[in-house]
Order: C-alpha cells, then sequence, then structure tokens
C-alpha cells in the first residue's frame, strides 16, 4: 500500500508531508478529488481523525494526523537523510526550530489572517495587533539568527527548513505586504531562496509575494 495523503492540493500543511518525500524518495500520493468538508466529513476519513481536520496520511500501519508529525514520518522512512540531523544536537536544533515556526511563527499568521478570512473567530482588532506584535519579535528573532546562517540547522536543508518554508509562505503570499517584510530582510532572502529550490518549486503553487492592500478584500485570494 502506498502512502496517501488526504488533503487538498494547495494547503500549505499538506506541502511540508510532499517536500519532505521529494527529498528523502519516500512516495507519497495526494488523494484524488478531495473536497474539504464533504471528503473530510465521511465516517472513513472521522475513523483516521476524530477532529475532521487535514491532512492525514494513510500508511499500511494505520493512520497519521497533524502535519508535523507527518513529516517526521516521512522524513524518518529512509535512513541516511540529511533531513532530520547527523547528529543528537542538530536533531535537538531541527526539532527547536519546527517548534518555533509552529508556536511563534504559524500561530501567530494564523490569528492574523484567518479572522479575515471569516474563520477561525470573529475580526477582533486588539486581538489582531497582539497577533502582530508577536509576530514581529518572531521574525525579528528569526531574522537575526539567519543573519549568519543560509539554514537553520547546519549546511543543507532539514525538517526544519521545510516546516518554516510552508509556515511562512502562507504569510507571506496571503497577509504580509512588503512594507511589514522588509523589516527582516533574511527572512525574506531566506523564504524566497528555498521557494526556488527545485524539491520545493514542484510543491508549492503560487510563489507570488502578497502585494496587496494591508486591510484585505476577497480579490486577493484565489
Amino acid at each position: 500500500m502506498a502512502l496517501v495523503l488526504h488533503s487538498g492540493s494547495g494547503n500549505k500543511n499538506a506541502f511540508k508531508a510532499l517536500i519532505a518525500a521529494e527529498y528523502t524518495g519516500v512516495k507519497v500520493e495526494l488523494v484524488k478529488n478531495f473536497e474539504m468538508g464533504v471528503s473530510n466529513k465521511t465516517p472513513e476519513f472521522l475513523k483516521m481523525n476524530p477532529l475532521g481536520k487535514i491532512p492525514v496520511l494513510e500508511t499500511p500501519d494505520g493512520a497519521v494526523f497533524e502535519s508535523n508529525a507527518i513529516a517526521r514520518y516521512v522524513a524518518r522512512l529512509k535512513d541516511n537523510n540529511s533531513l532530520c540531523g547527523s547528529s543528537l544536537i542538530e536533531y535537538g536544533h531541527i526539532e527547536q526550530w519546527i517548534d518555533f515556526s509552529a508556536t511563534e511563527v504559524d500561530a501567530n499568521i494564523a490569528r492574523w489572517l484567518y479572522p479575515r478570512l471569516g474563520f477561525g473567530g470573529p475580526h477582533v482588532p486588539v486581538l489582531e495587533e497582539f497577533a502582530i506584535t508577536s509576530l514581529k519579535r518572531s521574525l525579528g528573532a528569526l531574522n537575526t539568527h539567519l543573519a549568519a546562517n543560509t539554514y537553520l540547522v547546519g549546511h543543507s536543508v532539514t525538517l526544519a527548513d521545510i516546516v518554516m518554508t510552508c509556515n511562512l509562505y502562507l504569510g507571506f503570499v496571503r497577509i504580509l505586504t512588503k512594507s511589514f517584510t522588509s523589516e527582516f530582510p533574511h527572512v525574506e532572502r531566506y523564504l524566497w531562496t528555498m521557494a526556488q529550490k527545485e524539491r520545493v518549486n514542484a510543491m508549492i503553487e503560487d510563489q507570488e509575494p502578497f502585494e496587496g492592500e494591508e486591510l484585505l478584500d476577497a480579490k486577493c485570494f484565489k
């Protein structure tokens, strides 16, 4: 049985596993004709993830949900690849940046973006301002690290870079204006360098930076 990823084709959380598969040579098939709100509500899907959230990876040994867990699973299916580092300390640093990406970058982008898209709760200006302030703090720390480092850990792409790229990507193409991201030039360089790598480029569809107004409307989104 091949590994089957249940998700829509443009989901940035699905990209994590798909890009990891490109680097490891693991075959992951994206399920055909997935329809959000329909496919993820079937009894078969809910057996794999009772919350009905995507992505879910179907494996011969059972299902795995949560995008970072799926990406870790795919990255470790084959030995002797560099995605998980070459030493215990590198592995620790990779995990450190994966957690940082989830809690400090992705979470704050989501708190800013999702209410403006009409889900994830109502748009509350004071909460949005807190998310923006928190995101600036996080991107500032990331920018400082990337000032002296091409990659997050070591001298080649690791799983930390894949996860960080996917999480940054959502913000950069959907809500973060150039006036916002220009405060973090090393983060800008890092993201667009990663996005142009062949095995990343093969998965990510939209690579144009967001050029809309800070107050978004539906025209900004595909």
